[in-house]
């Protein structure tokens, strides 16, 4: 099926031929492409996930946001280098996020009650001290040209699938549900 010769004369045709640019050769390489491919989907997935779970959390990530500590941290964090702010931003990353998949591999095993606390509990910590510590280095991580990528590149998926998937509707149902969800609470420990 694959015949080397062709393949080399393939590469080398690319190679030499000047209407196509190192930068169209790179992009065009499979396992570019293949990466490419699984680093959207991987980000979609997140991305899906993080949206409709993000209105259930928003006023409590608000009120963190507002304590003064946070603030502190806050500024500490955008004083810091951009390799430093990265290491401070991968640690928790490296740890949380997995978290959020093992939480839905636990309710797809028969762990509802445990998989949901492990996921939620992740997504709590994921919005209240991984965002924090990108919103304030953000200025400074994109200074460095792949992380710049990643972050236009997550962005611009993100776009994408709110867009495609009307992700905004349905978060805004969340939404109402969440708001009416806590009027009943209310109205019951009365």
């Amino acid at each position: 099926m694959d015949d080397p010769i062709r393949d080399r004369a393939h590469h080398r045709a690319a190679m030499t031929d000047p209407i196509l640019s190192s930068d169209a050769r790179r992009r065009r390489h499979p396992l570019r492409v293949a990466l490419g491919f699984v680093f959207r989907a991987l980000c979609a997935v997140v991305i899906i996930l993080d949206e409709l779970v993000r209105p259930i959390y928003r006023p409590l990530i608000a009120r963190i946001a507002a304590l003064r500590i946070m603030h502190s941290f806050e500024r500490w964090v955008g004083g810091l280098h951009p390799l430093a702010i990265l290491v401070l931003l991968a640690i928790p990353y490296a740890i949380v996020e997995p978290l959020k998949f093992v939480g839905l591999l636990w309710i797809a095993n028969g762990a509802g009650r445990s998989g949901t606390i492990l996921f939620l509990a992740a997504h709590l910590v994921s919005f209240v001290l991984i965002e924090r510590i990108f919103s304030a280095g953000r200025s400074k991580l994109m200074t460095i040209g792949w992380m710049a990528w990643v972050i236009d590149t997550a962005n611009a998926v993100r776009r994408r699938i709110t867009v495609a998937l009307h992700l905004d509707e349905m978060k805004e149902s969340l939404r109402r549900m969440a708001h009416r969800l806590r009027l009943r609470l209310r109205a019951l420990l009365r």
